[in-house]
């Protein structure tokens, strides 16, 4: 079956629902979201905890209170939301393949918006030597279990082992515990995180191998000054979390460009990508900013959408922006100092940039260079942490030559 919209937005996560919101209220025509999964509205809809802001009398929202309204408001503009839906592939341009329950579809847009967002990498993505046992999850896995099937320890485990060191260990921490699973440790990379998580944390370890056949018995952890002192803790679940990816399998087999630091699309400040016609928002972009973050890319991208349709022009190219490869460090072997910079192409009109430093630094420089001329050298105030980003005010861009190489953004100690 041969179908027409105006635009197609591929995801109903926050970014998806809230460009599709934004955009049917302003007249676009007829908008469509595409989601996969039988529910709409993302990742928040398996995080019970608060933190994603207030409704309308004031009283905090949980991931599924904030998912459910962002339905209703996509909805209430008068998009259209299909879920257990599957875009796999182009068609064309503009003309995407699609996988319903009804049966196959060839869906012609306007407009595309890929909003697909991220996801945490698997144990085996991470290289975790091991056999497969039972009990391996990622924190999405866990919070789907407990969440949304109820599970309890004997489901889970009742020894658990969370890795990572961003906010999204602490929800996982608070998500085994909810399910009555004793946290036996908390195990991270950055030397300096010791506390915030309500659990025991081993700073400076990874884990580095599984233990158990059939099911897991424990986890061999690696730390110390010299990073060879190894212990075993027992087990019977352990969560990786974090190591966010961004789910860009569409975006690939579009031929659209990957930032090298992101793996997203590289996008302009308007969100336009180099492919006419198709823009990315949200987690897509890289992986993972906070909910509504990722809702507000997906109300600014509206702007944009409605000029093309409305007839405007697209623009050409733009200068690459990214991070320096194997950028040198104070501390030789240690990882480089940023991880990622958004958006990933500069054009006409400078936006503000979002930096991810790859781990903890103390008021660090950040510096700009084109062609291996410097432009920029940026001192910040305080710490940057690997799970939060910093965004630079729009003049970071200031003397970079439009017609000129790759911009590099790197930071010094």
């Amino acid at each position: 079956m041969n179908r027409t919209v105006d635009v197609l937005v591929v995801g109903a996560g926050p970014a998806g629902l809230a460009a599709a919101a934004r955009l049917a209220a302003a007249g676009a025509g007829r908008v469509e979201v595409l989601e996969r999964e039988q529910a709409a509205g993302g990742v928040p809809r398996t995080c019970a905890r608060p933190g994603f802001g207030a409704d309308a009398r004031g009283r905090p929202l949980d991931g599924p209170g904030y998912a459910r309204r962002s339905v209703r408001a996509a909805l209430r503009a008068g998009a259209t939301v299909r879920t257990g839906v599957s875009a796999t592939g182009w068609a064309g341009p503009l003309t995407l393949d699609v996988t319903a329950p009804t049966g196959l579809e060839r869906v012609r847009a306007r407009a595309v918006v890929l909003a697909t967002g991220a996801r945490e990498r698997p144990r085996s993505a991470r290289l975790v030597p091991g056999s497969r046992p039972a009990g391996v999850l990622t924190t999405g896995e866990l919070q789907r279990l407990v969440h949304r099937f109820g599970a309890r320890p004997e489901h889970i485990g009742r020894r658990a082992v969370v890795v990572g060191g961003d906010p999204v260990a602490r929800d996982a921490v608070r998500t085994l515990r909810a399910a009555g699973v004793e946290v036996v440790a908390v195990v991270c990379e950055d030397p300096a995180r010791r506390s915030a998580f309500g659990a025991p944390v081993l700073g400076g370890a990874v884990v580095s191998e599984l233990v158990g056949r059939g099911g897991l018995t424990g986890v061999q952890v690696r730390g110390g000054a010299d990073g060879t002192t190894r212990h075993t803790l027992r087990c019977d679940t352990v969560v990786f979390t974090g190591d966010w990816i961004p789910d860009h399998e569409l975006a690939r087999a579009r031929g659209l460009p990957l930032s090298p630091g992101t793996r997203g699309p590289a996008t302009d400040g308007s969100f336009r990508t180099t492919a006419p016609g198709v823009f990315a928002v949200g987690n897509l972009l890289r992986g993972v900013e906070p909910a509504v973050v990722a809702a507000a890319e997906g109300r600014a991208v509206a702007a944009a959408v409605i000029d093309l349709l409305e007839g405007g022009p697209w623009p050409e190219g733009g200068v690459p922006v990214g991070i320096p490869t194997g950028a040198p460090t104070r501390s030789a072997g240690s990882a480089r100092p940023l991880r990622w910079v958004t958006p990933g192409l500069l054009g006409a009109v400078a936006t503000p940039l979002l930096v991810r430093p790859e781990r903890r630094l103390v008021r660090p420089v950040l510096t700009v260079t084109q062609d291996g001329v410097p432009l920029r050298r940026m001192r910040l105030s305080g710490s940057l942490v690997p799970w939060r980003s910093v965004r630079l005010p729009a003049r970071w861009a200031d003397g970079v030559d439009l017609g000129g190489g790759p911009v590099l953004v790197g930071a010094e100690e």
